[in-house]
């Protein structure tokens, strides 16, 4: 697994790589690129192109003595891209099955302009962070981190820049977007969210900062992200560490942490190509979405906690298409003695992911 996640997951593969002699095309498990050179506007391939990725999966969660378990299709993703001219691109993406759920995700148009220069309108993800952009065909563990789940895990309706040198691998992002939900484009907004990022590569380690503000509710909130990636090999490492700030100290700051390391054998002999091995931490303190409630105070939607998970994935992969078979146990550990709500106990988890 560990390649094709390597060259998916990690963020300064994704982004660093897009210059203004790259055509890029991001799907929901990887980024395609197509190089050009001047005058060969007239090769540009207008064909869409279709992919996806189906996790179909078996949970077993401990509750004392009692045990429960169930069948998912985790997600069923669908995405169509492509060109419209050589330096304009199309995106749109949906997930035909989340949990049971139809669900509109991402679409946008991309016009790359001055060599390193790009800009990017519609609905898509705002640039903070770095976990939160693995996509489902590229998750290294069954489920998402606390950070990456509940921190500032955000779509929305906007406008962003990019400059994406190609000398040195520098990225950075701004962008401002909608506060309202994305399920009204209709609403005028009075308040609206910002969001930044940069990205750095030194040779196999990949350096990221990250600002946001957002305004979910009657709350601005303020966030900061940093993280470190190692990759070389057969290894990943990598930490991310976040931070959210509520105006006039409505809630007390949310921290989130996530660390994980990733081994991958190659497989000979097999019909599968790899076997790799993962461990992670990650948790999170009292958090606040930034709703209020009836009277106008935000409360703590998800209670502070932690978690070590560990795992391996067997995985197959041929061009466009790969399968992996993953297992994995989590162990929770609730702070300030709160009781575990179903979904937040230890719990073993199996997937079949097919994506192509």
């Amino acid at each position: 697994m560990l390649a094709p996640v390597m060259a998916a997951m990690a963020i300064n593969s994704a982004v660093c790589s897009e210059s203004a002699e790259i055509q890029t095309i991001t799907t929901t498990t990887t980024t395609t690129t197509t190089t050009f050179t001047e005058g060969e506007s007239d090769n540009v391939d207008y064909i869409p192109k279709i992919h996806g990725v189906i996790i179909s999966r078996w949970e077993g969660e401990f509750d004392g003595d009692d045990f429960a378990e169930r069948f998912q299709v985790r997600n069923a993703r669908v995405s169509v891209g492509g060109n419209i001219m050589r330096d304009l691109t199309y995106f749109i993406m949906i997930d035909a099955c989340q949990q049971g759920k139809i669900q509109f995700l991402d679409a946008y148009a991309r016009w790359g302009f001055l060599k390193q220069w790009k800009i990017q309108a519609g609905q898509f993800r705002v640039p903070y962070g770095v976990d939160v952009f693995r996509a489902p065909g590229t998750y290294i563990f069954s489920n998402r981190s606390f950070l990456a789940k509940h921190m500032m895990n955000m779509r929305q309706v906007g406008f962003k820049a990019g400059y994406y040198c190609d000398k040195i691998p520098l990225t950075i992002e701004a962008g401002v977007f909608n506060s309202a939900p994305t399920s009204n484009h209709a609403v005028w907004q009075h308040e609206m969210n910002f969001a930044a990022k940069a990205l750095y590569r030194i040779s196999n380690v990949t350096v990221s900062g990250g600002f946001i503000s957002a305004h979910p509710d009657c709350v601005r909130i303020t966030g900061g992200d940093g993280a470190l990636t190692w990759a070389t090999g057969r290894w990943i490492v990598e930490g991310e560490y976040q931070v959210k700030h509520y105006a006039r100290n409505q809630h007390p700051d949310a921290h989130a942490w996530n660390m994980f390391a990733s081994y991958g054998l190659p497989l000979k002999k097999t019909v599968f190509n790899q076997l790799s091995f993962q461990g992670r931490y990650d948790g999170m303190t009292d958090h606040s979405t930034g709703t209020a409630d009836a009277e106008g105070k935000l409360v703590t939607d998800n209670p502070g906690r932690h978690r070590i998970t560990v795992g391996s994935t067997l995985s197959f992969e041929r061009k466009a298409v790969k399968a992996l078979v993953r297992l994995n146990y989590e162990k929770y550990f609730h702070m300030n003695n709160v009781s575990a709500p179903a979904g937040e106990r230890d719990k073993i988890v199996a997937d079949l992911v097919v994506k192509f």
